[in-house]
């Protein structure tokens, strides 16, 4: 099923907040993604910060379908642009139309009109540096984090803007049509570094993968599609187009690591979703993520992870 997506515009949207999320989307959606995209405002044209015209938008749906993904692009002139009529029609929509499933994102000063709504009440959230104090006034409940790319809190996300709305594409294009696109959709975009919400909870699907060489990725790219197969180095030279050794010394120079560790990597990966199902054992969590034994699983696990599987799963943490 389709997810739908609505970008929301009002007048003298800043171009590249809008822009580049949407490109991101629209190419994820041409590569194979499940994505539906719509362009949505109060007036049918609109005004841009470079003084060109947009034109053709859809008007505000009345009601958004099931699993819709909201995302509320940033302005030129926040203080200005945001006491338009047409911002104050955005927030009303905003405060009736999303439903409980509805997960809605905004980029740079997108995150005033979510906060004018009450979609940032007691969340945590961000915005654009320039905009932190504004933020903290217009949700003076809410947990407004700085020096954030972007910043996650149940179904609302939020971002810094500008460039970083990229990020935040990318991101959800990893949460509804899987990392091996958002992955491939970064390639095409010539995202060099792919950012995170918080540097320390980079997605293991896109860390090592700062890199453009074509022939990693693809080794990469066959790893992702199944973490749990027992890869040679033979099969994955293969499929990459080179020699055994020379992509051993590729995997080194490109992406920082070597070949197994990468696997193992994934594998662990692998490992922490599987072990949410509080139906599988260990034992079979190892299984699924391609280990030989919970032996094996658990020494691996002990070199990426400071608790234990059991613990993990408990949602608790104990130190080595």
């Amino acid at each position: 099923m389709s997810v739908p997506v609505w970008f929301v515009l009002t007048p003298n949207v800043l171009l590249l907040d809008y822009a580049g999320p949407a490109e991101a989307l629209r190419m994820a959606a041409e590569m194979g993604g499940d994505l539906l995209l719509h362009h949505c405002a109060p007036t049918p044209r609109l005004g841009t910060s470079l003084t060109v015209e947009l034109g053709g938008l859809s008007a505000l749906p009345p009601e958004l379908p099931p699993n819709s993904l909201v995302i509320v692009t940033g302005n030129a002139c926040e203080a200005q642009d945001y006491a338009r009529p047409e911002a104050h029609a955005v927030v009303n929509w905003l405060r009736c139309a999303p439903r409980a499933d509805t997960c809605t994102a905004s980029i740079c000063s997108g995150a005033l009109l979510l906060a004018a709504a009450g979609l940032l009440d007691h969340r945590r959230c961000t915005t654009h540096h320039s905009l932190i104090d504004d933020l903290r006034a217009a949700a003076p409940t809410a947990r407004v984090l700085e020096n954030r790319v972007f910043v996650e809190d149940g179904p609302v996300l939020t971002s810094a803007g500008v460039t970083t709305g990229i990020d935040l594409a990318l991101y959800l294009i990893e949460r509804h049509a899987g990392a091996d696109l958002a992955a491939r959709v970064a390639r095409r975009l010539v995202v060099y570094q792919r950012r995170s919400g918080h540097d320390q909870q980079l997605s293991p699907w896109l860390a090592h993968r700062n890199h453009l060489h074509p022939a990693v990725h693809r080794a990469q790219d066959a790893i992702a599609q199944e973490p749990a197969r027992a890869w040679t180095l033979a099969e994955l030279a293969a499929r990459a187009h080179v020699s055994a050794r020379h992509l051993s010394r590729l995997f080194a120079e490109h992406a920082r690591i070597g070949v197994l560790a990468y696997q193992q990597h994934l594998q662990i990966a692998q490992a922490r979703e599987l072990l949410a199902d509080g139906r599988l054992s260990v034992e079979r969590v190892a299984e699924l993520s391609g280990f030989n034994s919970a032996r094996d699983f658990r020494r691996v696990w002990q070199r990426h992870e400071a608790d234990t599987p059991s613990a993990r799963r408990r949602g608790t943490s104990t130190a080595r």
